[in-house]
């Protein structure tokens, strides 16, 4: 972009607080400026972009349309500045940052717990966690290293086998007690609470039984695991999760096992990262410790 056509940081703070105050008078109190100089910022932002941002209806200050689709954009772009700039912040003249992806529940269940003897032996080393729900392109999003669920095989990324993975099915002790369940073919006309990334587990655990059902797929979808478990715990229904992400709610009584029988995942959860970061210290470093705790159960 030609430098003449990149509007101000300080034009754009202008022009948003008066968009949201639709006050001139108003943004300059926010800002702390008189409101001669909110007036000449947007003015000049008027001018670069060759468009009215405002009009004046009956002493009422309102956005044309050309303001209120540059309105959304600009707050997007001051929240990315503000986000940035509180980062940088953050992280110490002598950190290195690591930018880490994970699945919601591992992230909270598995990996949060194994973070502070990593943190406290590396102290040079900052962590950024950012939460996905499905694959993704690590290099696009500048992610250095994250953690997939699958076969274990993704094109240019080295891959670390962490944790195998075992389904339960749990469901609140008050529904259990309301049910009486005898054999798997009882859960079949229970209400089903799905992963929505895995439309087929129930399916699976059924045919692992060799029980056959035409309500497998019946029930309803949720995006993430733990919206499932608040769901399972307040009666909504049976719950096939992965055993790691309930225990606590187990041990706390909050739900139950409703079958005893673990259908074994054919995937797994791993530790990736591109292949070409595999040398960089802080990758090393993480990578080593996570197998070392994946090792020792």
């Amino acid at each position: 972009m030609v430098s003449r056509h990149l509007p101000s940081t300080a034009a754009m703070q202008c022009f948003e607080a008066a968009a949201r105050h639709l006050s001139f008078t108003r943004a300059a109190e926010e800002l702390n400026l008189s409101q001669s100089a909110v007036s000449k910022q947007v003015a000049h932002l008027e001018a670069t972009l060759q468009h009215k941002l405002f009009r004046r209806v009956r002493r009422s200050l309102l956005l044309t349309p050309e303001g209120a689709m540059f309105l959304s954009d600009v707050r997007k772009v001051l929240i990315q500045i503000e986000m940035s700039a509180q980062a940088v912040m953050t992280y110490s003249g002598n950190s290195e940052v690591l930018k880490v992806a994970t699945l919601p529940s591992f992230g909270s269940r598995w990996l949060a717990n194994k973070l502070p003897d990593f943190i406290a032996a590396n102290p040079g080393i900052s962590l950024e966690f950012h939460e996905r729900v499905e694959d993704f392109d690590l290099e696009q999003q500048s992610i250095d290293v994250a953690f997939f669920y699958g076969h274990g095989s993704w094109p240019n990324l080295a891959c670390h086998k962490l944790l195998d993975e075992e389904m339960v099915v749990v469901a609140s002790p008050a529904l259990i007690e309301r049910h009486r369940i005898t054999r798997p073919e009882d859960l079949a006309g229970l209400s089903l609470l799905h992963l929505s990334t895995r439309p087929d587990a129930w399916h699976h655990w059924f045919a692992d039984q060799s029980v056959a059902t035409d309500r497998s797929y019946h029930g309803h979808r949720f995006e993430t695991f733990p919206m499932i478990l608040r769901t399972a715990m307040a009666g909504g229904g049976v719950a096939l999760v992965p055993y790691f992400t309930v225990e606590e709610e187990l041990a706390a009584g909050k739900l139950a096992i409703v079958w005893h029988h673990r259908f074994s995942s054919a995937n797994a959860y791993y530790l990736v990262y591109p292949e070409h970061l595999g040398e960089l210290a802080k990758v090393r470093r993480f990578v080593e410790h996570l197998t070392r705790c994946a090792a020792q159960g």
